[in-house]
């Protein structure tokens, strides 16, 4: 396994990072004996980073994980959860306040039987509560001793920029790393999120890398995903808030399958290699509801995918960046073209 700095710190995480959105899930995830069996396969494999959220199984997630951390080596791992979405009944178990930050926090520790967290990462945007407080309230967190990191999830690159200057001027600490959806079928955070982490010094770690599965090859010819699959389960990858499956995506499929039989290769290693070739990401996350599909899935962080392939997939999946952006980057090369 290969390990990247996380950001503008000194914090080391394996380049695949194990996502336990499946652990204590009924429907399309897998029980605690199977999510513990994954979790040592993780680590045998040599990966340091489990990423998780209170939101996850209605808190099952960290509580799997709890149990297991109790009896590994604590300091050798990265442990990472987030806090926003609600986990109580009452009005304010929700969103990015000091109450909730603060009663959150202290409850994924009590779940995940640990003094420390080691990633702790605001889950979505708060339309209601200051930026300024949430930084403060994270600062304090890590003043505290019960924190160590801090990042984000699904913010706009404004919202970055901001945070930014707010722990700028006021003496906080920082975001170290963002959370966002990134994979060959979406592709939409090269446009302001993925230049505005690079220009504060954060690093991507990118979650549903494979798009539900829909990267992983197994998927053949077909007007909708199969029956039982997590892809159909998932109505949020197949039909709502980001759908892999569209006209296009069985095309980048087959160009998968293809390079990954020319490389002996798995399509699924092929598409995290090509995120992985991007310095900007430190980390992709990869759930599993099988031992054997995490061990798969850690192999990627061994093999660098050649340039004549990463090009191949980049061009066959680019996406238009539109005004401004198309605008600007035409000037920039006139600009460099008359100097060089």
């Amino acid at each position: 396994m290969k390990y990247r700095y996380l950001g503008n710190s000194g914090l080391s995480v394996s380049t695949v990072c194990l996502g336990t959105v499946t652990f204590g899930q009924s429907n399309w995830g897998c029980d605690e004996k199977t999510s513990t069996s994954i979790l040592n396969a993780f680590i045998d494999q040599g990966g340091n980073f489990i990423d998780t959220a209170d939101k996850y199984a209605d808190t099952f997630s960290e509580e799997i994980i709890g149990k297991w951390l109790c009896k590994q080596n604590r300091d050798e791992l990265v442990i990472a959860t987030k806090c926003f979405f609600k986990t109580g009944k009452d009005i304010n178990s929700r969103g990015l306040s000091r109450k909730h930050i603060i009663s959150a926090c202290d409850a994924s520790l009590r779940r995940l039987q640990t003094d420390y967290i080691d990633l702790y990462q605001i889950h979505e945007t708060d339309p209601q509560t200051p930026l300024e407080e949430t930084m403060a309230t994270l600062d304090f967190l890590i003043q505290q001793g019960k924190v160590r990191y801090i990042g984000c999830s699904n913010h706009p690159a404004w919202k970055i920029m901001k945070a930014s200057c707010i722990a700028k001027q006021r003496g906080y600490e920082s975001f170290i790393s963002g959370q966002y959806l990134y994979n060959l079928l979406k592709r939409d955070i090269e446009i302001e999120v993925l230049p505005a982490c690079r220009d504060v010094g954060m690093k991507l770690i990118c979650w549903s890398p494979l798009s539900g599965g829909m990267l992983t090859g197994k998927y053949t010819e077909s007007k909708k995903p199969p029956e039982d699959t997590r892809i159909a389960l998932r109505k949020d990858l197949s039909e709502n808030r980001y759908p892999a499956w569209y006209e296009k995506s069985l095309a980048i499929v087959n160009k998968l399958r293809e390079i990954a039989s020319k490389r002996g290769q798995t399509p699924s290693a092929v598409a995290l290699a090509w995120l992985l070739k991007n310095e900007s990401v430190a980390s992709v996350i990869t759930g599993a509801k099988k031992t054997d599909q995490i061990i798969e899935n850690c192999k990627a962080g061994e093999w660098i995918i050649p340039d004549d392939d990463w090009e191949a997939l980049d061009e066959l999946t680019k996406i238009s960046y539109g005004y401004p952006f198309e605008v600007a980057k035409k000037t920039f090369q006139r600009w460099f073209d008359d100097i060089l």
